[in-house]
């Protein structure tokens, strides 16, 4: 069996979408959403039903945003995410729009079988287990991933 890697990114807003501090990171969103939708090892992300993005998507509150997708492996997300120029350089404003307080930890990452999808009630979960026991096989962190599941022998 094949495993892909599920990952879930969560984080407050320093405003509200539609203040101007917000701007340029919504002005960002569709840009770097089709850099990831392009980008080697992609598979799939969380859009909310008849929408562009998940910015209306408020499972863990008023105020957080949540990423939800799915990558080949670890390698191609860490690639996207601190290997792409216009990425790397949101990462690096980050503060600028969002904060983490409160909110423990904010990704987590998670082997599915190729094909399946996370919805949001599992990657919750996932976050609370991170939260609950630290880096595992069943949720993990970029700073500490776990290699995907070995298919059983036959």
């Amino acid at each position: 069996m094949i495993f892909h890697l599920a990952e879930l990114n969560v984080a407050r807003m320093n405003a509200p979408l539609d203040d101007p501090l917000m701007a340029d990171f919504v002005a960002g969103l569709e840009p770097l959403n089709a850099l990831a939708d392009a980008s080697p090892g992609f598979v799939w992300r969380l859009v909310e039903d008849g929408g562009a993005d998940s910015t209306g998507l408020r499972p863990f509150g008023p105020d957080m945003l949540v990423n939800l997708s799915v990558w080949e492996d670890v390698e191609s997300l860490r690639a996207y995410t601190y290997q792409t120029r216009d990425h790397l350089e949101a990462v690096r404003r980050r503060r600028e729009w969002f904060h983490h307080e409160g909110v423990g930890e904010h990704l987590v990452m998670w082997w599915i079988p190729a094909g399946a999808l996370p919805t949001l009630q599992e990657a919750g979960e996932r976050r609370d287990l991170l939260n609950r026991s630290g880096p595992t096989p069943e949720a993990f962190t970029l700073r500490r991933p776990f290699p995907a599941p070995r298919a059983a022998a036959v």
